[in-house]
């Protein structure tokens, strides 16, 4: 059973950094796809980046440039490194798994594990 755990997230005022990470276990992590999604209140999830088991990524436009997602996987571990971070940015952060080839797409649909979430909050 896929298990993923999210950790780092936090309050800071706008222009800070964040840095998320998502252990897993219970698979072999190494062959998953996996990405971050958040999900502001009142408002849909929605994908933010991703990352093959190939360590090729992608970006929606709201995190290009400002966040970088990597993987080691000797620990397990999927991170998301934040910078310039702004109000809009507040949200529930969520890592996802999944082995379907349609995770470039970033659809929550395309994802069949999640964490529990961590919170981010920005201020300004």
């Amino acid at each position: 059973q896929v298990q993923l755990v999210e950790s780092g997230g936090g309050s800071v005022q706008a222009g800070g950094s964040l840095r998320l990470s998502c252990s897993g276990s219970g698979y072999s992590y190494s062959r998953f796809h996996m990405a971050w999604f958040r999900q502001a209140p009142g408002q849909e999830r929605e994908g933010v980046a991703s990352i093959g088991s190939d360590g090729s990524t992608g970006y929606a436009d709201a995190a290009k440039g400002r966040f970088t997602i990597s993987r080691d996987n000797a620990k397990n571990t999927l991170y998301l490194q934040m910078s310039s971070l702004k109000p809009e940015d507040t949200a529930m952060y969520y890592c996802a798994a999944t082995n379907s080839p349609m995770w470039r797409l970033l659809r929550t649909w395309a994802y069949s594990a999640w964490g529990q979430g961590t919170r981010v909050t920005v201020s300004s």
